[in-house]
């Protein structure tokens, strides 16, 4: 587990844990913009997950090169659904990146098809808010306002194809339907909003049924949106995560 702190000092401090799943999938862009104490555990190198009373004020679970089933090939996945599960049903403000919102709808009762038709869903994607957004305490800086953030970065081939029962359904893409959902105080996004270009670029190369310069074409003609839609992302989670600091403050 790797801790450090990143506190920007603005006020009310949080302390976050990022799950961390595989080691080129990273905070990325986001490691300067929390603004917040981490605890990064390394899943895929051996580091324990939390119990969820040692989680802290936030949980962030990260993507992966991996499938929300890979149990075999990656032991700690029952532990993690198990806490993503727990973090959402006991109000801890908890956000789930690509693989993290894929295990997040099997923890609550949904369904993820591997290698889910109509196929890889990799570089620019069209985002579709649904009005459910534009209430929703952390995606809302992204869906509403004058300047609606519309195109954003994905990679991923697998797909979450049933969302858990008590889910709201949050956007959509026009491959696949659910690129957000909320599941008590855990939100789930299939799309990348921490990725660089360099991290594009080399998730690209790992498949030879991608075109990676076409893709980071795509991503340069589109990369001030993308970058402001990732920004306002973990902004608003760590706006969130500090204001439940504050009302946990306020309740003690």
């Amino acid at each position: 587990m790797i801790t450090f702190d990143t506190t920007t000092g603005a006020p009310g401090g949080a302390r976050l844990t990022v799950v961390q799943s595989s080691p080129d999938v990273s905070l990325d862009t986001w490691a300067d913009l929390l603004g917040a104490d981490l605890s990064v555990v390394r899943a895929f190198d051996g580091d324990p997950l939390p119990a969820l009373d040692e989680v802290g004020d936030g949980l962030l679970v990260l993507g992966g090169h991996l499938s929300a089933h890979d149990d075999a090939r990656a032991p700690w996945l029952p532990a993690l659904r198990d806490l993503l599960l727990a973090a959402a049903t006991s109000g801890v403000p908890t956000l789930a990146i690509c693989l993290g919102a894929q295990l997040l709808a099997v923890a609550g009762g949904g369904h993820v098809e591997v290698a889910a038709p109509p196929g890889r869903e990799v570089g620019v994607t069209r985002v579709f808010w649904r009005r459910e957004a534009l209430e929703d305490p952390v995606l809302g800086a992204l869906a509403g306002g004058d300047a609606p953030v519309e195109r954003v970065a994905s990679a991923h081939g697998d797909a979450i194809v049933d969302l858990p029962p008590s889910a709201v359904w949050l956007a959509s893409s026009n491959m696949y339907p659910y690129q957000a959902f909320r599941l008590g105080s855990a939100l789930g996004v299939q799309f990348r909003p921490e990725a660089s270009w360099a991290s594009l670029a080399g998730w690209c190369d790992r498949h030879d049924d991608v075109d990676t310069a076409e893709v980071l074409a795509g991503f340069d003609a589109h990369a001030a949106e993308i970058a402001d839609g990732g920004r306002r992302l973990v902004e608003s989670f760590v706006a969130e995560v500090r204001a439940a600091v504050v009302r946990g403050s306020v309740s003690a």
